[in-house]
């Protein structure tokens, strides 16, 4: 039987494993969990869910929908976990992380193609490879990477957001509301007046946070995933048109709109633990108990995980990869996830998905393929292989989807799905069609 090696049973490994083996093809998937753990991680479970535990949006006509949609298409079994594992969570696709981290291990352990290795690799191995070991590449592994590619490695850094106990809170300060309309009961509100928001923001802007590391002097963050503390260090408004807006969330009990309201996500079905949104941060664990229990309801809150803030690394694809996710000066080796650059859980997956594809493809003796343009998995694909000064990070979003006509904003939504869903549609078709020539040939 032909065979591939996998390195790293994240979103990106945990798809590629399971695309690769369905297509007949032995897989070998490599994890060091829980023999060598990440700072980010808990458990040796595959496909752990280490910051958010949502997919963000289930509309169809928004980009994170559409690149769900596309992966529905094709069959993904981590899309079909998710909705499997779905909690109640407005317009977004929140998840239950043990329920799928659980589903995508009996998955992988069952299937009678995948041998799975809880071993560290450090030396890229022989053979047809996807190497798709995160944000958190392990130093060894991570220097055998420099070696092969030849280049430095980018960084930046994401903090990931504390989880309370719902037990803990006083709900008497707090009232459930979608600022969206959709799901009231997936979100529950802390409003805060102006004195009790300025209190905070200072209490906040003063805190004491980790003393960075040597290797972390130089610190970027990405954007989209700011501490809150940095965030808040840009101006005492900041916050107030960013996770603090109140938008959407008056108070049921008085009718009127919060001066700022902290939104909490719940983790689980029955409400035990509650993510604070857009809370990610950095601060020492003394000072997140401090100043986070100045929110309203939360002034006895016990924390279920603290935020923490880590090291995240990236490749610099463009100048690296093809479309197909292989490496140009060696193309029997992958690469997918967001090693690449691509950010988010979803995106991870879809790299992880192509990979899979292609590397099954080499080693069934067919040439791997590219990712239709217009869809908005191949917009990604494309935009983080395509040559761009100052590489930075990029998470699904229509405007990066090619050749789009100018139209109103509405038509524009609708003319980039419909059309994405037919040229995935083709793709599968294109798939399928090789597939049957392959066991025709057998």
């Amino acid at each position: 039987m032909k065979s591939i090696k996998i390195i790293g049973a994240g979103l990106a490994g945990s798809e590629a494993a399971l695309v690769a083996a369905d297509m007949g093809v032995k897989v070998f998937l490599y994890e060091m969990r829980p023999k060598k753990m990440t700072p980010a991680h808990s458990s040796g479970k595959p496909a752990e869910l280490v910051c958010s535990n949502t997919f963000k949006s289930r509309e169809l006509y928004s980009a994170s929908g559409l690149l769900k949609k596309e992966l529905e298409i094709l069959g993904s079994k981590l899309i079909r976990f998710a909705y499997e594992c779905q909690l109640p969570g407005g317009k977004a696709l929140a998840l239950d992380r043990w329920c799928f981290s659980s589903k995508v291990e009996k998955a992988i352990r069952k299937h009678p193609n995948i041998e799975f290795i809880n071993e560290e690799v450090q030396e890229i191995p022989d053979g047809i490879v996807i190497i798709a070991s995160g944000p958190l590449t392990s130093e060894p592994l991570s220097e055998s990477i420099a070696k092969l590619i030849g280049d430095d490695y980018l960084y930046f850094y994401d903090a990931q957001s504390p989880i309370v106990d719902g037990d803990t809170i006083d709900y008497s300060k707090m009232y459930f509301k979608d600022r969206f309309g959709y799901e009231d009961d997936a979100y529950l509100n802390a409003p805060m007046n102006r004195e009790e928001y300025m209190r905070f923001w200072e209490a906040l802007v003063n805190a004491k946070i980790h003393k960075p590391k040597e290797f972390e002097k130089d610190i970027t963050y990405f954007e989209a995933c700011l501490p809150i503390e940095v965030m808040a260090k840009r101006g005492p408004e900041t916050l107030l048109y960013g996770p603090l807006r109140p938008t959407g969330l008056e108070d049921p009990r008085t009718g009127k709109l919060p001066y700022a309201v902290v939104q909490l996500r719940r983790e689980d079905k029955e409400g035990k633990a509650w993510n604070l949104v857009g809370f990610q941060t950095q601060l020492k664990i003394g000072e997140q108990k401090r100043v986070f229990r100045m929110i309203p309801g939360l002034e006895k809150a016990e924390f279920l995980r603290y935020g923490a803030i880590h090291r995240n690394t990236y490749i610099n694809s463009p100048d690296l990869l093809l479309p197909t996710l292989q490496l140009k000066n060696e193309p029997r080796i992958f690469f997918a996830g967001q090693i690449t650059g691509t950010e988010g859980y979803v995106p991870a997956i879809a790299g992880g998905h192509l990979a899979g594809l292609n590397a099954a493809l080499m080693a069934l003796g067919f040439e791997p393929l590219k990712p239709p343009k217009h869809t908005m998995i191949g917009s990604l694909i494309y935009y983080i292989t395509s040559p761009k000064k100052n590489f930075q990070p990029m998470n699904a979003n229509f405007g990066i989807v090619m050749d789009v006509p100018k139209m109103s904003r509405d038509k524009r939504k609708v003319f980039i799905v419909e059309r994405s869903l037919r040229e995935i549609g083709e793709f599968k078709d294109k798939i399928s069609s090789i597939l049957n020539e392959a066991v025709h040939h057998r």
